[in-house]
């Protein structure tokens, strides 16, 4: 493998700016990424939307910003609906400046879910690599991730095996896992005196909040929330469900503010309705030393180790999951500090991330 320095260009998702919460994962991916890169010695231009920060530890890098329409995220699209780009698209914007430019850089990382960038992938010059940030949720993207793993599966690589699993590919995955600034995250021995519980995420249907709310509302404890409420209505809807006062609402945090409050929480509830391809608020409660019950389904199922850092129940199984909680309150907090220090460190993930670019290259 070379060490040799790489200029390389990362495109961000087309969904939102960077630093608003609306890319979701992909912000905390790009974060580790461009951090660790940059401290391995490789030259890192951030593309992304106008209005863009870019995040803690990423100065080194340069940033270039594209207006443009985002994109409507392709979570919330029907599986058989069609590829779509809004006038004045944000997505078309980004992949012509990638275009124009492609000849200052060695490689061209992509961390967006949409069809555009992976088709363009055997038209460049210049290598374009994805790090695929879903699982399989519409047909036409199936179709052209396989596409790309039929021409040149070393373009592709997964957060988990379980995403992995989702496509249709002619070889084992490449998985690279997640990368995090561990020092950011301060380690909490114990919780907070009468602690309750914790679930974060986009507050969204398919992260499943209800499920979390009810379990906190059986066992008679506080739920703090934090996420960007990405469907309101929704939010509402969940709130009503439960006896009022089972929720404490607290928002989208950055990180230093998020882990501050996150690590005070007994026990986080993690409850995804669909095949999460990481599970990177897992890792965050995790780094904090708060052990974590989780659905037995996609990338958390990975992350958690039952019986160690929390336990895993059966998917959508409320009364398990309630059940669950008094045992992961009697884990040591330290045993969940001690395994994100080994398996999820920001210097890892880009490591990984250098040797699959340059094994590409």
């Amino acid at each position: 493998m070379s060490r040799s320095p790489r200029r390389l260009l990362v495109v961000s998702t087309a969904v939102g700016t960077l630093g608003s919460g609306k890319g979701g994962g992909v912000e905390v991916t790009l974060a580790g990424l461009v951090a660790g890169l940059i401290d391995r010695g490789h030259s890192l231009t951030v593309l992304a939307a106008e209005g863009s920060k870019l995040p803690p530890g990423c100065e080194a890098a340069t940033l270039w910003s594209q207006p443009g329409v985002d994109q409507p995220s392709w979570q919330h699209q029907p599986r058989q609906g069609g590829v779509q780009l809004p006038a004045g698209s944000l997505l078309a914007g980004l992949w012509e400046t990638a275009l124009n430019r492609q000849g200052d850089f060695d490689a061209i990382l992509n961390l967006g879910y949409d069809w555009l960038p992976f088709w363009l992938t055997r038209h460049l010059a210049t290598p374009l690599f994805h790090l695929v940030s879903m699982g399989s949720v519409a047909t036409v993207m199936d179709e052209v991730i396989t596409a790309v793993d039929r021409w040149n599966p070393g373009r592709l690589a997964f957060h988990s095996a379980a995403q992995a699993g989702d496509f249709r590919l002619g070889r084992p995955a490449k998985v690279v896992g997640n990368g995090f600034d561990l020092a950011s995250y301060v380690f909490r021995p114990r919780a907070d005196p009468e602690a309750g519980l914790g679930w974060a995420g986009r507050i969204a249907p398919e992260k499943g909040l209800e499920d979390a709310a009810a379990v906190a509302a059986q066992l008679g404890r506080r739920l703090s929330v934090w996420g960007l409420r990405a469907d309101p209505a929704y939010a509402l809807a969940v709130e009503a469900s439960v006896p009022a006062g089972t929720i404490d609402w607290r928002g989208f945090l950055p990180s230093e503010r998020l882990q501050a409050e996150l690590g005070g929480c007994a026990v986080l509830l993690n409850t995804p309705k669909w095949n999460e391809a990481y599970g990177n608020v897992v890792v965050e409660a995790m780094a904090c030393g708060v052990p974590v019950v989780a659905y037995r389904r996609g990338g958390p199922a990975e992350l958690v180790q039952s019986g160690l850092t929390g336990m895993l129940v059966p998917p959508d199984d409320g009364e398990a999951m309630a059940g669950a909680v008094a045992a992961a309150e009697q884990l040591n907090r330290y045993d969940c500090r001690r395994w994100v220090e080994q398996h999820c460190s920001r210097e890892a993930f880009a490591a990984r991330i250098e040797a699959w670019l340059s094994e590409g290259l």
